[in-house]
């Protein structure tokens, strides 16, 4: 990406990328106005998935904006879709046939959002015949928007991204989720991060994959892995990650797909050490 350095990143008209960012920053600033002041809370897959009204707003703009612009496109968002993995592959695999599909989590982070942590985040996708082209997360809180394009680099605040510069998993500051899945993924996760705090510098849970995912990209991460995650939650993220030099694959070390739902990301230069620790962890955990 050196050639790009010097290079600002300027969207301009209704390109995708220029519609994906003004929707995910007029819904991050209206949900950010709404901070504090949520009615309703309701529990969705488990009694740690919560959902606002706030969500389902957002929701509602980020599909009324991009439908103006691009009315014959489909979208996919996480309030549209029953609570639950199986509900989540289904409706991915129903609409896996859409030339352009745009992947919306209008806010990763709700927990941390109603209890006003503010690491929480507007995260936009848009995949072509199954392919991420555009990824835009957009954390309201600290008015930093993350920007990727499909082969033209990752940006944020308009200057280029670069990942990590971490040789060695001790080096290496590391996040992961508590997942909402209670009963199957959090027992795998929880031991992934036992087996592999020991083996790193720090590990971080902030509660928002996006975010983990955007850091990462920006380098302030090493890595990053989670399971039991949806494409809402990663697609915007991972896109991320790759334009700004770094890798994303499942636990297998298979590239990303928008059906991964248990994914491993880094700078890339720990990756395989990362897949390694975390494939014994779940031998271990098993």
């Amino acid at each position: 990406m050196a050639h790009q350095e010097n290079i600002p990143f300027t969207p301009s008209g209704k390109s995708f990328t220029a519609v994906a960012i003004n929707t995910a920053a007029k819904a991050g600033e209206w949900i950010k106005s709404k901070l504090g002041s949520h009615t309703t809370l309701s529990l969705k897959y488990s009694p740690q998935d919560l959902v606002t009204e706030v969500d389902k707003g957002s929701e509602t703009m980020i599909r009324k904006l991009i439908l103006t612009h691009f009315p014959t496109h489909s979208i996919l968002g996480e309030e549209g879709v029953e609570p639950g993995p199986e509900a989540s592959a289904k409706a991915l695999t129903e609409m896996s046939g859409a030339e352009y599909l745009w992947i919306v989590d209008p806010i990763d982070g709700t927990t941390n959002f109603v209890h006003g942590f503010p690491f929480y985040t507007v995260s936009i996708a848009l995949a072509y015949k199954g392919e991420v082209i555009v990824g835009v997360v957009y954390d309201p809180s600290r008015d930093e928007l993350f920007v990727a394009e499909k082969g033209k680099g990752a940006y944020l605040r308009g200057k280029p991204m670069k990942v990590s510069g971490e040789a060695k998993l001790t080096d290496s500051l590391l996040a992961t989720g508590f997942p909402a899945d209670r009963e199957g993924a959090l027992p795998l996760n929880m031991a992934g991060l036992q087996h592999l705090a020991p083996k790193v510098r720090n590990v971080r849970i902030a509660g928002s994959a996006a975010l983990h995912l955007a850091y990462v990209a920006a380098g302030r991460l090493s890595g990053f892995w989670e399971i039991g995650l949806n494409s809402w939650d990663t697609a915007a993220g991972a896109l991320l990650v790759q334009e700004s030099g770094g890798q994303v694959t499942d636990m297998e070390g298979n590239p990303y797909s928008l059906s991964i739902r248990d994914i491993a990301a880094s700078n890339g230069t720990i990756q395989q050490d990362l897949l390694q620790e975390l494939k014994a962890a779940a031998t271990i955990g098993s």
